[in-house]
């Protein structure tokens, strides 16, 4: 997507309202209760993850912010994120970032259907044996690759009824499959939008080291691995998520300072 800019001030309230929307989770008792919650669903729920990116694109393209802020479940995703909100003065809570949480979630899933829709193969293949031999034991897992119509794997999560569905097609694509999914499905089950997570089960894109991932640098280590498909993404995207963050919070700290009417 490109990060084309977008009309002056068309992007803060998206901003706004998706700053607002973010679950946040402060404890690993409070991640554990999630993971309870989304192991239960009553009716399809939709997962989706927040990034310095998805922010760039909702901020550029009012149908993915759209199709974004309609999931159930909005969770704060990677250092941007983290340093955005305490910009605004509020606690970030702990960084689910969609690769880590993921696997956790297909933990829960073990012995029952579940779905990876994205990537291609032999990655998608890889990908499966390594749900099922290292997170969800016991399960049946179907698959389909990331670049087939809507109507398609709603046609295989109709057939197959995965509990869980993972999809790993990148941004915007994922989170309008999510929509049109949770809409067509009619009983209870998990989609997430998981963006890389395919390719990193996998083995097509490695994770960084653990100590680059503790210290929120992962995004560097992929754009040295991937830099002319990320330069975009984050040697100009990041830039311009610093800038549109710094006015997002000059100018909720003007909302705040705003002298308040009094009836006389």
């Amino acid at each position: 997507m490109r990060l084309a800019a977008a009309p002056p001030g068309d992007w803060l309230p998206r901003w706004h309202q998706m700053v607002c929307s973010l679950v946040r989770v402060h404890t690993p008792q409070g991640e554990r209760q999630l993971l309870d919650w989304l192991t239960q669903p009553e009716e399809s729920v939709v997962v989706a993850f927040v990034n310095a990116h998805a922010m760039n694109s909702a901020a550029t393209s009012a149908h993915f912010f759209e199709a974004l802020m309609s999931a159930d479940v909005v969770l704060r995703d990677g250092i941007g994120m983290a340093m955005l909100m305490r910009l605004l003065n509020q606690r970030p809570g702990l960084n689910l970032n969609g690769t880590d949480l993921i696997p956790k979630i297909m933990a829960r899933y073990a012995g029952s259907p579940i779905a990876l829709f994205g990537t291609q193969e032999p990655w998608l293949s890889r990908a499966k044996r390594a749900a099922l031999g290292r997170f969800a034991k016991g399960s049946t897992c179907v698959t389909a690759h990331g670049f087939h119509d809507t109507a398609t794997y709603v046609r295989l999560a109709a057939l197959h009824r995965p509990r869980l569905i993972v999809l790993g097609m990148g941004m915007p694509r994922q989170e309008e499959v999510a929509v049109v999914l949770r809409a067509a499905l009619g009983y209870p089950c998990v989609i997430v939008c998981g963006g890389a997570i395919i390719d990193f089960l996998g083995d097509k894109t490695p994770r960084a080291p653990r100590w680059m991932r503790q210290t929120g640098l992962e995004w560097l280590y992929r754009l040295s691995r991937e830099p002319r498909r990320l330069f975009e993404r984050y040697v100009l995207g990041n830039p311009i998520f610093i800038g549109r963050s710094l006015r997002l919070a000059a100018h909720s700290m003007r909302q705040l300072n705003k002298p308040r009417e009094t009836m006389a």
